[in-house]
This record gives C-alpha cells, structure tokens and sequence, in this order.
C-alpha cells in the first residue's frame, strides 16, 4: 500500500515503523524530521491511505490548512475529544471527507514498545468494515489486528481511558496499593461504558482490546503520559510544571474538560472525571479520595 503517516511524534514514528514492514510509506510533519523518507506534508496527503497521528486539539487546524480530499482513506490514531466543540474524533473528521473513508486505530500499545516491534494486538474499526480490514491486513508480523464497526465505542473507549489512567497515577503517587488502583481502574471501566452506551455505544467493545485492554495498560505504567500526570499531582506538582517535565501532549487532560463538558449538558454521572476535573484545577489530591470514598 502507498501509504504516508502524518505526524512524526512518538507514536506516529512508532507507527511509521510498523507499517514499513509490509508497505511503502514516508512520513511528514510540520516541523521538519531527520527521519528516512521524511516528506512535505502535501507530498505526503498525495497518498492514498494516511495515517493520521496528530493530537486531537491540532486535528480541526490541520485539516482547514493542508488537507484537501481527493479520495484519501484515512486511519485515525490519536484518541480524544475537541475541547472547544465537545466533539469527538470521528465527528471532526467527518466534516472533511465522508465516514466510509475513515477508520480508527485502538488497543492497548505504547508507542515506546511497538518501535521495538514487540508482540501488540490492535483494532481498527470503521463504518465501512471493508476499509477496517484494509488497515489491519497492512499491519506488520508484530502486531495481532482485528476489526469492527462501533467507531463510538473506540473512540469513547480511546479518549476516556487517558482520564482514568490520570485518576490511577494519582492513586500510585499517594502509595494507596494496588486493591485501590484495581477497584479505581474497575469502576473506570463501569463509568466510561456507562458514558459511551448513552451515545450508542456496545457493552462488548468496552470488554475488548480497544476499551479493558487499553484501559488497564494505560492505567497501570508509567509509560503512559496521562498516568504520570496523575502521579505528579499527588506529588504536589502543579500541571504546568508536569507538562513541562513531559514535553509531550498528555491527551487526558484536555479530554476531562471535554468530558465534563458533555455530562453537564447531557446529564451524564461520571464521579471520577469529576474529581479528575477538579484536580486539574488544583483540588488537593487527598480530599479529591475521601470525595470519591465518601460518594
């Protein structure tokens, strides 16, 4: 396949590698890489399939600049939702080339291993199954892919699992044990199932690679950003300082906003967005347990 990754931060490096294996790729992004087959972003967008691993508050300003459709397939591989418009991925995809060409990538896969090509299982789901099958068949001997049609699901499972991966960091940095972290972690999975259900969501794809899997990888490694940014807060950092020290983007933290955004006007109860919300903004970590404890 003649495919081109956009993006060129860790995880689009790590999936750049991946696909290399059994197609030809370049990447791009836009700032220049000293990266093999490293391309301008318009040669890049030539491609039929696009990988697209840009983070989600940079998707809609990316699109209005460069993108402009001429039959591209896409897979999404970033997972969050647009603070500015609470909308998620799909939806802001969507307003710029037709669902059946867009697919999104999901499953518990840090980008620090897959660049080792250690073993991964991924899924792909899209509306259009036949273009979720085309981007698992394109992926490498390393990875075990599947796919399926509940976009909603992956993209609810993808963006909530970053808040409750801030909420277990923040369990481990004030050394609550593991039976805290595994019911926090548990009932994360109730709460973000509960969420995406409202929106036509299946149970199932919670239960799966994409949603469980996903969750109790990011949730439980300090390989994971958002986790550490859980971890820093309950160290008395303030956000500012722990992004600084990540020099990365910490998906989850513009997401709780999102989040809490869409329950407020739909009504939704989510107990540990609430108190991730709120220790964003500066709730003592302590006090923000014995709210949850005392629920």
């Amino acid at each position: 396949m003649q495919m081109a990754v956009i993006g060129a931060g860790k995880w689009g490096s790590a999936l750049f590698h991946a696909f290399r294996e059994k197609n030809e790729v370049v990447i791009s992004s836009r700032h220049k890489r000293d990266i093999a087959e490293f391309v301008a972003i318009s040669e890049a967008l030539k491609r039929e399939y696009l990988v697209m691993a840009i983070p989600t508050q940079f998707v809609r300003e990316f699109m209005q600049s460069h993108f402009k459709d001429s039959g591209q397939k896409i897979l999404v591989a970033a997972k969050g939702i647009e603070v500015s418009s609470g909308k998620f991925l799909n939806e802001v995809y969507e307003e710029f080339l037709p669902k059946e060409r867009i697919s999104f990538l999901s499953g518990p896969s840090f980008a620090a291993e897959v660049v080792k090509s250690l073993p991964t299982a991924l899924v792909v789901s899209s509306t259009n199954l036949e273009l979720a099958k085309t981007f698992a068949d394109a992926m490498p001997s390393f990875i075990r892919s599947y796919s399926d049609s509940d976009v909603v699901g992956a993209e609810v499972s993808g963006a909530y699992k970053n808040v409750i991966a801030i909420a277990a960091g923040v369990c481990d940095g004030l050394e609550l044990g593991n039976n805290a972290r595994a019911a926090l972690i548990s009932r994360g999975l109730v709460e973000m199932s509960r969420f995406g259900q409202s929106f036509g969501a299946k149970l199932e794809t919670f239960l799966s690679l994409g949603g469980a899997g996903d969750l109790f990888l990011t949730a439980s490694s300090n390989l994971s950003r958002n986790y550490r940014v859980g971890f820093g807060l309950a160290k008395g950092k303030s956000l500012e300082q722990i992004l600084k020290e990540l020099g990365e983007v910490a998906e989850g933290v513009a997401t709780t906003k999102a989040l809490m955004k869409i329950a407020k006007a739909k009504d939704i109860y989510l107990p540990i967005a609430t108190e991730v919300e709120a220790l964003l903004e500066g709730k003592e970590p302590k006090q923000s347990l014995i709210d949850l404890l005392n629920r």
